[in-house]
């Protein structure tokens, strides 16, 4: 493993200590990140308008190291995903999904996850490790890079989910600071409306977040009732849908944002009934969310089926008369397994018990 700096896990603020360590100006930060990011460089040597010596001492010190690219799919549809390396037998995969007015990227934030939710491919692969701010960070350069970025062009990836591998909030200490360098107006310069974290449910770390981010809320509910949403998302055991709620509802009061974004797959006969649609409108009615209704995507044993396209438009048909604004997800990238919950990576090393397994804490960086 290197001993020098990765540069793409440092701040706005750690960039300027490194500099002024280096005996150099709060400038010289300015300048490097505009190289790293609005320029997409990586090679201290390219940087010309840094002086020679401060250049000879970056590379001594630091470098702008990036997750190596394993496996490139690319679908149909123009969704393209990638499995990064995270170590010799360790590896996440990251997404990109095309529209006609946007392009979103899909990142993870561990390899594997803990939470062990019942229609998740992902879960079923155990968990490893965080990833750390650098390799969260880089998937957004790397994918800049493979998707052709050029500073006088149109942005390529106008849209950051952190919706990939992982639960990001159970990796807040690495995510948050990934979350300031993607809104960061001398580093990628995201709105806030298009960097959305998406969560289980880890209550205490919403509260945490509302202090120190102001990104977009998405909540994978999946059910509109506690009995059921402990099968199928079992955070839930301890931390229930009324207090999950009272924590959305926290956040959009102190970031004062739009609306939190409900994530929920619909599953044949368990959680797509025209009664259950009703209940979740009775959660949610005059509050500031909204449903995001998302196919079921199968993979290799699991034991769901996905909703017809009928009873999907039924469910939603029922939340819209609720007075609860819902959309419905169009499945991309299903033909090389880059849908929503079908992202695997690859997970030898699984060193945490998943909980669904276990009524145990979830074990949280904090």
């Amino acid at each position: 493993m290197s001993a020098r700096l990765n540069l793409l896990g440092l701040t706005r603020t750690e960039l300027e200590a490194l500099c002024a360590d280096m005996g150099s100006k709060p400038f010289r930060a300015r300048q490097l990140m505009n190289w790293l990011y609005k320029r997409g460089v990586s090679d201290f040597a390219a940087m010309s308008d840094l002086a020679k010596d401060f250049r000879a001492q970056l590379a001594e010190r630091a470098e702008v190291r990036l997750p190596e690219i394993v496996t490139t799919q690319r679908s149909t549809d123009g969704t393209c995903k990638w499995l990064l390396r995270a170590d010799a037998s360790q590896a996440f995969e990251m997404v990109y999904i095309p529209e006609n007015d946007r392009g979103t990227l899909c990142i993870s934030s561990q390899v594997g996850c803990v939470l062990d939710c019942a229609f998740c491919s992902t879960a079923q692969q155990g968990f490893n490790r965080n990833l750390t701010t650098a390799e969260i960070v880089g998937q957004v350069w790397l994918a800049n890079r493979e998707l052709g970025f050029s500073p006088d062009a149109p942005r390529i990836i106008t849209n950051v989910v952190l919706m990939g591998m992982g639960e990001p909030l159970a990796n807040f200490r690495n995510v948050v600071p990934a979350l300031q360098i993607l809104l960061d107006d001398l580093c990628f310069d995201l709105s806030r409306r298009r960097v959305t974290l998406s969560t289980s449910g880890l209550v205490p770390q919403i509260y945490k977040l509302a202090e120190v981010s102001n990104v977009a809320l998405a909540v994978s509910l999946h059910a509109p009732d506690d009995e059921l949403r402990n099968r199928l998302v079992p955070i839930n055991r301890i931390h229930p849908i009324a207090e999950l709620l009272e924590a959305c509802w926290h956040y959009i009061d102190e970031q004062n944002g739009r609306s939190v974004t409900f994530e929920y797959v619909m599953l044949d006969g368990v959680n797509d009934s025209p009664a259950q649609a009703r209940a979740l409108a009775r959660l949610l009615r005059g509050r500031p969310g909204k449903v995001n209704l998302i196919p079921f995507n199968p993979y290799p044993g699991t034991p769901f089926r996905r909703s017809s396209d009928a009873a999907v438009e039924r469910f939603r048909d029922e939340l819209l008369r609720g007075g609860v604004m819902t959309t419905t997800r169009r499945t991309r990238g299903d033909d090389i397994d880059a849908a929503c919950g079908q992202l695997v990576g690859r997970v030898q090393d699984r060193t945490v018990v998943r909980l669904g397994s276990k009524s145990i804490p979830v074990q949280v960086q904090a």
